[in-house]
């Protein structure tokens, strides 16, 4: 099934995010710095999360963002290009990560790696990648005195910044391969990445959009271990923003019934009463995005639409959601011999999406 859909604007409240650790600008380094976190000087502040990897697949980035959507002026930092050497991955950031965090108006701060560690058993490898924190820094610098909007910043630093940031990381993995005696990925790679910068934003973002659109039909195909489904059955949805921006995703598990569809987030824990936190917040991000659609089209016909998120494991009896009473949910607690920290999480959750008009769904998988 191929959903189409469109996002004019974002509204959502979140209830989820943590109490960041506060860092005086002074004192910030990129590469100590918690995964999120809030950095302030005497005049301002504003949220910081950071990625380890510009493929949003390799770890929890989406968790790392969703904890700073409580500030008003939130930063993120992705690395441009990641390569572990010869005998390791090498990753590029997409536009559609960029278009994503100006969609839920998140700044963007491209980042490149000076620094490592030789791999102590592998050949060809290396670890603990180090990024450029004084240049980190400085852009911090400039968002804090920027008053545009984060889409304006992303799409100014793509056309003027990124080019240039290229050359300064394969210099840099020059540096650390003559260092350590260790063999990097062909340059050809990195320069056919440049060269969608030099022809322009609209070749790039092209460029990404496919090789977006095509993880997008590899994920339909594929059923992850975290994920127990009432159908394996998947579902692609094109979201398109109002500046043209495409956005590709699967959903987990679709349901029709007469005019509505329903969309379902599948969140799985084979072990725990709960999925981890981790995969809850990754869900809850992808709520505030289905909460904003509109225009859902399958097949030439138009729905209505109900955001669903399933959190199912199989180490609980029974069946509650957020549209429960209170007494039905206690209860469930109750037979479930849930702790204080699990309801906690369990009532914020449901209330965030009752704020935003989400169904939460928990049962036995």
């Amino acid at each position: 099934m191929d959903i189409t859909a469109e996002i004019k604007g974002v509204g959502y409240k979140v209830f989820n995010t943590n109490t960041l650790k506060k860092i005086s600008f002074q004192e910030f380094d990129i590469n100590t710095c918690p995964a999120s976190c809030s950095i302030s000087d005497e005049e301002s502040i504003f949220s910081l999360s950071k990625w380890v990897s510009p493929k949003r697949t390799r770890s929890y980035p989406f968790e790392r963002v969703y904890n700073t959507l409580g500030f008003t002026k939130r930063i993120t930092v992705v690395p441009v290009i990641k390569d572990e050497g010869k005998k390791g991955d090498r990753d590029f950031i997409q536009w559609d990560t960029v278009s994503l965090m100006s969609l839920i108006d998140v700044y963007v701060v491209f980042a490149y790696y000076v620094d490592a560690d030789k791999h102590k058993t592998r050949v060809n490898k290396i670890t603990n990648q180090k990024l450029d924190n004084d240049y980190i820094k400085a852009k911090l610098f400039e968002i804090k005195n920027y008053h545009s909007s984060a889409l304006h910043w992303n799409l100014k630093e793509i056309k003027e910044t990124l080019p240039a940031l290229i050359d300064e990381v394969k210099t840099a993995y020059e540096r650390i391969g003559n260092k350590y005696g260790v063999e990097f990925h062909n340059n050809s790679g990195i320069d056919n990445f440049k060269g969608q910068f030099i022809a322009g934003v609209n070749e790039f973002m092209t460029t990404s959009r496919q090789k977006a659109k095509q993880a997008q039909r590899r994920e339909k195909l594929t059923f992850q271990p975290k994920e127990s489904l009432a159908t394996e059955t998947k579902a692609t949805i094109t979201i398109k923003n109002y500046l043209g921006g495409l956005y590709y995703f699967t959903t987990d598990e679709v349901e029709i019934k007469k005019d509505k569809i329903f969309l379902i987030e599948g969140k799985h824990s084979k072990n725990a009463k709960l999925p981890s936190v981790g995969d809850i917040k990754d869900g809850l991000l992808k709520m505030i995005l289905y909460c904003n659609l509109e225009n859902i089209f399958v097949g030439g016909k138009k729905y209505f639409h109900k955001p669903i998120l399933k959190l199912t494991s199989e180490n609980i009896n029974g069946y509650v959601s957020s549209v429960n009473s209170p007494a039905e949910i206690n209860a469930f607690f109750k037979n479930n011999q849930f702790n204080e920290k699990q309801k906690l999480l369990v009532n914020n959750v449901f209330e965030e999406g009752k704020e935003n008009n989400f169904l939460v769904l928990i049962e036995k998988m």
